[in-house]
């Protein structure tokens, strides 16, 4: 759906909340909940979606006429699609995922093949006039590498000779279809890049250097020029839980990418837990205790402490954590747990809303993006008293959204 004063935003929200990694059960998800949300928040107008396609999914929608019978129900109930998700690439729901996210990761061919074969399927679903993107990992993941430079090298140098042959693809597009697609890489707690100086080093140390030598052969570019492509075509997904959990100022953030020359392609807007530990021993048992039901044990919930001293310690999972709750010197924690956006107060705990609040009014002001998706994938795992109707709950995250942008100059198209 587009919103803002000159219909300049597109709003939706990421369907990896629905389980289902086959084709079949992907749009079966999308017939069941998209056309009433829809109805209830833009009848007359077109809505857009952001579309989550596991490997198999886009494996099969690129067989027989499957896409285009796709395509003419988007037509048929007035829908389209304008950004995928491609971080996940198997199965995300009722199965332990944890860091198997990741995998495979960006320096494998698997990964390489998969994003080939979503970017072939948004160019071909991609109305006329529009951006396209997806949003894809933050490379790999760093624990995997215990911090070992020497061993993470060989996978940002494969990683980047990967997306050069996605930003490849993606040239060829622009050049033949006059579509602009980007791929947007998301920095996480303990991925390989998770904070905005080390989205900048990879840039400026590999990206770059490693992504424009590939283009300039292969396109018969200069260096400049192929350099030019790749910051067109390679942003990040800002998701607003991730960089609170970062505890990273938004406006410094963007500052940061700005000066470097990268651009924020599409932002997750979504929230993570936010604790401050209290002192007293039995307040500490409490906090444990409301704490616990929030360590399950599908998806990594990886917390980053400050202490008095600006210190920030990270925990890979917040199970380990917990064990050491009872002693620590920490004065706050942020949880990578994506709660629902329009609650802030979670009894004991709060959220990270006031982040995606100034994310949101820093839009508005300085216009640095143009596609907005909704991520909040853990309705299955919430704790029971927090768990709501879901189509009510895709609603009520919709109208707060809206709200927060200035409901009374929102334009819906």
């Amino acid at each position: 759906m587009k919103i803002g004063t000159n219909n300049n935003l597109h709003l939706t929200y990421c369907t990896n909340i629905h389980p289902g990694e086959e084709w079949e059960k992907v749009f079966a998800n999308l017939k069941q909940y998209i056309p009433p949300l829809k109805t209830k928040l833009a009848p007359e107008k077109l809505f857009g979606i952001g579309l989550r396609l596991a490997e198999i999914a886009a494996r099969e929608l690129l067989t027989g006429d499957t896409l285009t019978e796709f395509k003419s129900w988007l037509t048929e109930n007035n829908l389209y699609v304008f950004t995928l998700n491609g971080f996940p690439y198997g199965q995300f729901h009722q199965k332990v995922v944890k860091d198997q996210v990741y995998a495979p990761d960006w320096s494998k061919q698997e990964r390489l093949d998969y994003t080939l074969q979503l970017t072939q399927i948004l160019a071909e679903l991609l109305p006329p006039g529009m951006e396209g993107s997806i949003s894809t990992l933050p490379l790999s993941y760093k624990p995997w590498f215990k911090g070992n430079q020497l061993v993470q090298a060989p996978v940002f140098i494969n990683a980047s000779l990967n997306i050069a042959q996605v930003v490849e693809q993606m040239v060829r597009i622009r050049l033949e279809q006059g579509k602009i697609l980007h791929l947007d890489l998301e920095p996480e707690p303990d991925g390989l890049i998770e904070n905005a100086v080390e989205v900048v080093d990879y840039f400026q140390l590999y990206l770059l250097p490693i992504a424009g030598s590939y283009l300039s052969k292969q396109l018969g570019i200069t260096k400049e020029a192929a350099e030019g492509y790749i910051l067109d075509h390679v942003r990040i997904c800002y998701d607003t839980c991730h960089f609170a959990v970062e505890y990273e100022d938004p406006m410094s953030v963007i500052l940061q990418f700005q000066a470097a020359g990268i651009r924020i392609g599409k932002i997750q807007i979504s929230a993570a837990l936010q604790v401050q530990i209290p002192q007293d021993v039995q307040k500490r048992h409490l906090l444990i205790r409301r704490l616990q039901p929030f360590a399950e044990s599908t998806y990594l919930h990886q917390v980053v402490a400050r202490t008095r001293h600006n210190r920030l310690i990270h925990y890979r999972d917040l199970d380990e954590a917990l064990l050491k709750l009872e002693n620590t010197i920490d004065e706050e924690w942020r949880i990578h747990f994506h709660v629902p956006i329009f609650i802030h107060d979670y009894q004991l705990l709060k959220s990270t809303q006031s982040d995606i609040e100034n994310v949101l009014e820093l839009l508005q002001s300085h216009h640095f993006c143009d596609h907005l998706e909704i991520e909040t994938y853990t309705w299955e795992v919430l704790p029971d008293e927090i768990k709501l109707d879901l189509s009510a709950s895709i609603g009520r995250e919709f109208e707060w959204v809206m709200n927060k942008l200035s409901t009374k100059q929102l334009v819906l198209s």
